[in-house]
């Protein structure tokens, strides 16, 4: 074999990998490079070129069992992909310190990702077809900390009286499911002859976010932005500074107000798609907790993809970790506040043994929760 042509990159958009030793390129030895300024780290995503057709190529990352969440790996398959745009789960396993992954390769070229990533190319499409085709406006643009756009965009008038609807995605960079989820919500906006969508716009305007962090998403963090900070743990003390993504969305919710807030989210161990609630804020009251089960009922009778059972552990009354944007938001507004949350690995109530959980399905799911917004829309005040 001509181990000169054999290589490893990550020297791309959300590409995360750092080389151990390859120069036995069948079973490559690699590691997962941390956040910038944080210890964090779980995302990988990188490009093996050079491969040889029908040829079976192992790669291990030898820091798995350090990773964030190390207890995710178990379960867990890697995606793969020839062309970086269709991808499919490859055998994986965790050997209790490294996690290995195979391929027995049908092109001389494949990419290796944590899940299906979310190009910040096609993010800027997004916001274009946004603009062009789902008729939405570019309401405001904030700064991330190393310079990129905020954009937030609004679907609807502005008028007085109307519901405002808040939708945000990607806080935490490596959850590329949640753009995913938002391209599904824009790509239904698109539609003029969705009556139900129609419903809703007349009384609703949307103000969506479809990448909070993109820094961290540009450099292959799991959870913070350029800073080092977890942007959902900033919503208590956000600063220009520290977490600028963070306090611009703040000042425009201050301007428009909120009437219902959706923070969309991928879970590292949770094989499930769910929601977590307020429960522990001291604010909430019992028209929150009927909203929220309303919801939840409604969405899960809507789509296979989503389940009440499993999630996170409910807070205790007063409880509630205010950092949170799903908790501060639905505290200082009095309004329906939930964190969506959306599996790394599948859905096991409705498993894909190809595709695990993936980004068309995540846009499914956008698309979905639309219908579940229009249901309760008039409920929201």
């Amino acid at each position: 074999m001509a181990k000169s042509s054999f290589d490893i990159s990550a020297n791309f958009d959300s590409g995360n990998i750092e080389v151990v030793d390859i120069s036995n390129p069948l079973q490559s030895l690699l590691k997962i490079r941390p956040d910038t300024r944080s210890a964090h780290f779980q995302w990988f995503h990188f490009k093996a070129s050079g491969l040889h057709v029908g040829q079976e190529y192992s790669f291990r990352l030898l820091n798995a069992s350090q990773s964030s969440y190390n207890k995710a790996w178990t379960g867990y398959q890697a995606v793969a992909s020839y062309d970086h745009v269709n991808w499919f789960r490859i055998p994986t396993q965790f050997e209790g310190d490294a996690l290995r992954f195979y391929l027995e390769t049908e092109q001389t070229n494949a990419w290796f990702a944590y899940f299906e990533p979310y190009s910040r190319g096609r993010h800027d499409w997004l916001i274009e077809q946004a603009q062009h085709k789902a008729g939405a406006e570019l309401l405001a643009v904030g700064k991330s900390v190393e310079g990129r756009d905020v954009q937030l965009l609004r679907k609807g008038s502005g008028a007085q009286g109307r519901r405002k609807v808040w939708i945000i995605a990607q806080q935490h960079p490596g959850e590329h499911m949640a753009e995913w989820f938002m391209e599904g919500v824009i790509e239904r906006l698109q539609q003029q002859d969705d009556a139900q969508l129609n419903q809703l716009l007349a009384k609703a305007d949307l103000y969506l976010v479809p990448n909070m962090n993109p820094d961290g998403a540009f450099h292959g963090h799991l959870r913070t932005n350029a800073m080092g900070q977890d942007l959902n743990r900033a919503w208590q003390n956000a600063s220009p500074e520290i977490s600028p993504e963070v306090f611009f969305v703040q000042q425009q919710m201050e301007k428009y107000g909120v009437d219902l807030f959706l923070d969309a989210h991928g879970d590292e161990e949770i094989p499930h798609v769910f929601t977590a609630g307020c429960e522990g804020n001291p604010g909430y009251t019992p028209r929150i907790a009927e909203l929220e089960e309303r919801f939840r009922s409604h969405l899960k009778h809507q789509t296979k993809d989503f389940q009440t059972i499993h999630g996170y552990t409910r807070d205790e009354p007063g409880q509630a970790n205010m950092t949170l944007a799903c908790n501060a938001v639905g505290q200082k507004y009095d309004c329906l506040s939930l964190t969506l949350e959306m599996p790394f690995k599948d859905h096991n109530d409705h498993p894909n043994p190809i595709t695990g959980w993936s980004g068309k399905r995540s846009m499914q799911l956008g698309k979905d929760v639309l219908s579940t917004i229009e249901a309760m829309v008039d409920e929201l005040r």
